[in-house]
């Protein structure tokens, strides 16, 4: 969610950037609030001075004139039925720009090139059994990928896979994707995650951290469930676009000055796995409008697959700057004493499970069809080294 102060300071720039994302975005609306709540804020201000001279007129008058201080009563009567109705008045308005500021995306960073697609980048199916070693593979890759990350400084989650709507509005997924969410019926509505970095990023919610003992790093394996109800006809078979899939995520807060430094060093920390693994990628900046709705700023790692002959996304890593922080309240404290802020949070794949098991499988393949599987996944298969068909 954008800081709304910030918007109407800075309104047309705000414009500029959000354009360059691409899309139909219509800001008339919003634009119109603001020019309204921009004309009630200073007089609301004025009629309430006009109400505090009042009352010291009147306790001049209670002294010595009785007609006076009964004038000045009515007056102040009509003064306060006044505010009260532009007070209803401006609450409205705040309302209705809260509801849109819900379908605003994040503004890109500065350092994010503008661009309209991916090819602008700067340099019944979808449900799938494993069986045998390719089941025992994706749980290893599970398991190396969270040592992976806690020998790096993040402490290990384990969160629950059903969570609520006002859950998924901190994080950005609603209201605008929920045609994209799996949730359940009835009066008891729950939604399942499309990623952990939903409630991993709402476990600080409604707190304010110490701001001396940031940022927080958190790994995170789950299930993630999506519809993809906006990607028909997009790889409907195979491996690389499921309804549901696992992936190893990663979520930080950080004081705001920190924020892009903790992103390079998730990109880091993502490409670390496919280093150990030996798998060929490369990282990618995205443009204005390849970004996710709560993001800044965004790399893509993605991982060469021969089979296809391309290189194919198997991370995302996003600062969301304030954007989350807003909606969930998270805030810290930069030092005992001083005023709260609201924190910076992160989140990018480390990685996704089975495009990482896709790129194995495809990368290490021999003539004879046996896989050779990378020497550090040995401990997680039992000593194993190598796939071969029963």
């Amino acid at each position: 969610m954008l800081d709304l102060k910030y918007v109407e300071q800075n309104f047309d720039a705000v414009v500029e950037r959000l354009s360059a994302r691409g899309g139909n975005l219509d800001l008339t609306g919003f634009r119109a609030l603001m020019a309204e709540r921009k004309v009630l804020q200073p007089s609301k201000e004025a009629l309430e001075a006009r109400r505090n001279a009042a009352n010291e007129e009147m306790k001049r008058a209670a002294k010595d004139d009785p007609a006076k201080l009964e004038r000045l009563r009515g007056d102040l009567r009509a003064l306060g039925q006044q505010i009260k109705d532009q007070e209803k008045q401006l609450a409205s308005v705040q309302e209705r720009l809260e509801i849109l500021n819900l379908d605003l995306p994040n503004i890109p960073d500065a350092s994010v090139p503008v661009g309209a697609t991916a090819e602008q980048n700067v340099s019944g199916s979808r449900f799938v059994f494993y069986r045998g070693e390719l089941a025992r593979l994706e749980r290893a890759l599970v398991a190396f990928m969270i040592d992976v990350h806690t020998s790096r400084g993040y402490s290990e989650l384990l969160p629950p896979y059903l969570v609520t709507r006002a859950t998924m509005t901190v994080t950005g997924q609603l209201p605008k994707f929920e045609q994209d969410a799996f949730k359940t019926a009835g009066a008891d509505e729950r939604f399942l995650i499309p990623t952990a970095e939903v409630p991993v990023t709402n476990f600080h919610a409604d707190e304010i951290l110490d701001g001396e003992r940031l940022p927080f790093r958190y790994c995170a394996y789950s299930p993630c469930f999506r519809a993809e109800a906006g990607a028909a006809g997009k790889d409907t078979r195979g491996l690389i676009r499921q309804h549901q899939f696992h992936k190893v995520e990663l979520v930080k807060f950080a004081r705001p000055e920190q924020s892009m430094e903790e992103l390079e060093r998730m990109v880091d920390d993502a490409t670390e796995v496919l280093r150990r693994l030996g798998l060929h990628h490369r990282v990618m900046l995205l443009c204005t409008g390849d970004m996710g709705f709560a993001s800044t700023k965004t790399y893509d790692v993605e991982v060469w697959l021969p089979g296809q002959q391309t290189f194919r996304e198997i991370s995302s890593c996003s600062n969301c700057s304030d954007f989350q922080a807003r909606r969930g309240k998270i805030r810290f404290r930069p030092a005992p004493g001083e005023k709260p802020q609201l924190c910076h949070t992160l989140n990018g794949s480390g990685l996704a499970v089975g495009r990482t098991l896709v790129a194995l499988l495809e990368n290490g393949q021999r003539e004879d069809g046996s896989v050779r599987l990378p020497d550090v996944l040995g401990p997680y298969m039992g000593g194993r080294t190598e796939l071969r068909s029963a």
